[in-house]
């Protein structure tokens, strides 16, 4: 359909193919890919630079999708620094059950902190191949997204100056509490939410980790994760009522809870250390259906958020960045439109597969604490067959590693 541009004086206002809205992992690589491509783009970001390479986030990356960063460049600094993980550990009964997944599979986990992850993908994007991210702005708009011609209006904060760009595509990828999914319509989109009840104390914890690998605790007094982030940071999580306040978890209630519902036999204590993070996080998740609107694409968090049960978000991002850069770089070097008219259709085949595990994993994590002794009774023969049924183990690891053939 022909449209007409909202904006008649356009040849006096700038231009570029590609507006980027968020500098977290999707929306760097998106304008990575671009920028390979030789397409002009912006990249704009409310905070500073120095906050979203700084700020905590998730760390563990699937094998293909450091595979898929590998191929393009991206991946240099995480094959050289990141740890290899090849197996997690289930603890419930007081025993510890190791589950070898790269024996299984051949695959393995890479845990890597998203903040140098997203420094990393900024030095490559401004640094080494020139891009243009602007940083601190404010005031973003996302103006005329059902048009042939949208415009992305901000704020300059070092000007103070509001500046209009006009664009062929604007990428919203600046998370759950953006302006580009509040930018569609009501009814455009369905957004799709559930909520499952459970709040996660997440605790950073100044101490080297305990276990060579990822650890899980199911235990009556509820769940315990533990998580290794680098060689003097361990992540630590906790099940507790949503809602929940940090200032109720003293450090010595958060190592109390931590030894009782991670401790085995065979196992040795927990390496304690000061609480250098608390923050109480209640588990939803949410998808938007499609994740595009008008001349908007939404990857990541805006598109969709799957609770850190799984550990998938930040993989997900990344397969949304694949999926619309290489679609954006299709079509506007070669005019082929097929990428860009399955971009959701295909990400969110993935999206729901992640989301489907979360939601089976939360069972099994969340199972033996809520006073049911049925639920608590299925709970464990699902965490039994996991070590005693070969096929289970399998389909087990195939969802962990992300690694079905097709989604």
């Amino acid at each position: 359909m022909t449209t007409i541009s909202p904006h008649p004086e356009s040849r006096s206002l700038p231009h570029v193919p590609v507006v980027v809205v968020g500098a977290g992992p999707a929306g760097l690589t998106v304008g990575t890919l671009l920028r390979d491509a030789g397409i002009d783009c912006v990249v704009l970001e409310t905070e500073s630079r120095e906050t979203v390479e700084t700020r905590p986030r998730a760390g563990v990356l699937e094998e293909w999708a450091v595979r898929a960063l590998e191929r393009r460049g991206l991946a240099g600094r995480i094959v050289e620094r990141a740890q290899a993980h090849t197996a997690c550990e289930f603890r419930f009964g007081g025993e510890a059950y190791r589950f070898p997944y790269e024996e299984l599979t051949g695959r393995h986990h890479y845990v890597y902190p998203q903040p140098l992850l997203v420094a990393d993908l900024a030095r490559e994007f401004v640094d080494v191949r020139g891009g243009d991210a602007r940083f601190s702005v404010r005031d973003v708009e996302l103006h005329d997204l059902e048009t042939d011609r949208p415009s992305v209006s901000y704020t300059c904060s070092r000007t103070g100056q509001q500046r209009l760009l006009l664009c062929d595509f604007v990428v919203g990828a600046d998370g759950a509490q953006g302006v580009s999914r509040a930018a569609i319509p009501e009814g455009a989109v369905r957004i799709a939410r559930h909520d499952y009840g459970v709040g996660w104390l997440s605790l950073l914890v100044e101490a080297p980790p305990s276990s060579d690998c990822v650890v899980f605790g199911i235990h009556p007094n509820g769940f315990a994760g533990h998580m290794a982030r680098s060689p003097e940071v361990t992540r630590y999580y906790l099940q507790c009522p949503p809602g929940d306040s940090p200032h109720h978890w003293t450090h010595t209630r958060v190592w109390h809870e931590l030894r009782t519902r991670l401790e085995a036999a065979g196992r040795p204590p927990l390496t304690e250390g000061p609480l250098i993070e608390k923050r109480v996080l209640d588990l939803h998740d949410y998808v938007v259906e499609p994740m595009t609107y008008g001349r908007l694409f939404l990857a990541g968090d805006a598109a969709h958020l799957v609770a850190p049960i799984a550990a998938k978000g930040l993989n997900l991002a990344l397969h949304d960045a694949f999926l619309l850069g290489d679609a954006l770089a299709a079509y506007l070097t070669g005019g082929d439109g097929e990428g860009l008219d399955r971009y959701s259709e295909t990400g969110l085949r993935r999206v729901w597969d992640y989301q489907e595990f979360s939601q089976w994993l939360s069972d099994v994590y969340h199972g033996t604490s809520g006073g049911d002794p049925f639920r608590a009774g299925t709970t464990l023969a699902r965490l039994r067959r996991l070590f005693t049924s070969p096929a289970a183990a399998a389909a087990f690891a195939e969802q962990y590693l992300g690694t079905a053939a097709h989604y």
